[in-house]
């Protein structure tokens, strides 16, 4: 049995958990298939670069200038070098478009961090380009509900480990929150933490990995408005 308070810290993912992130990222994938549509089909436009952008992860990391420049080398792929310099400046609009969006913040977010604040530690834990995610975080109005922001180049068992280790009171007393169960849950549950899987409907398909459902510190709730009931249940 859990026993009480067994849960001290949270940590909470950022894109597609507490904002709307992938929806920009495909309305620009359609945007840049329209562009080579005399060149491929948009299913080919599409493999060919979720296919650069997995080549091009350890190069670029996550986020939209990382998307944006495997759009560059898969226009020139499909195009056999033949894409217009016009072409490429487009690219480079949408992906500048891409970072001023104005950020979404999705439904319970804010009413779930407000009731947390101050009960546990809470901390932001997410991946992606540094002024990108800080600029979200900012115009998202939430940051003044964390305890710390890690803004870090990948998700590993190591990474929650280090992070509950150096914050709080290790990740057997953690929890963490997020959309992807391959950056979010899977690596938590490894490193010790409870991980809460909060599906969301258009998480990039990189993301996707088996539920750990044999897991006995693994949950599903199908919103954040569900987080504090399932907190109470488990004897957080």
């Amino acid at each position: 049995m859990t026993s009480p308070r067994s849960i001290t810290a949270i940590g909470f993912d950022a894109d597609d958990t507490l904002w709307q992130n992938e929806q920009f990222f495909r309305f620009t994938e359609r945007q840049f298939s329209g562009l080579l549509a005399d060149y491929a089909a948009h299913d080919h436009i599409a493999e060919k670069l979720l296919e650069a952008e997995k080549r091009n992860l350890s190069y670029y990391g996550f986020g939209i200038k990382g998307f944006t420049l495997s759009m560059i080398e898969t226009a020139i792929e499909i195009t056999g070098g033949r894409i217009p310099s016009s072409v490429i400046g487009d690219i480079l609009a949408m992906g500048r478009e891409m970072l001023k969006h104005p950020v979404e913040t999705l439904p319970h977010a804010r009413e779930v961090l407000e009731a947390l604040r101050g009960h546990y530690l809470l901390v932001l834990i997410t991946k992606g380009d540094l002024f990108d995610q800080e600029r979200k975080l900012a115009q998202s109005g939430l940051g003044d509900f964390f305890d710390a922001v890690e803004i870090v180049s990948d998700k590993s068992t190591t990474t929650y480990r280090n992070i509950f280790s150096r914050l709080a009171d290790g990740p057997e007393r953690a929890m963490m929150v997020g959309n992807s169960l391959k950056s979010d849950i899977v690596p938590a549950i490894a490193a010790g933490s409870w991980g809460v899987f909060v599906p969301h409907e258009l998480t990039w398909v990189y993301e996707h990995v088996e539920a750990p459902r044999e897991a006995p510190r693994f949950r599903e709730i199908a919103d954040l408005g569900q987080l504090l009931p399932l907190i109470g249940e488990i004897g957080g």
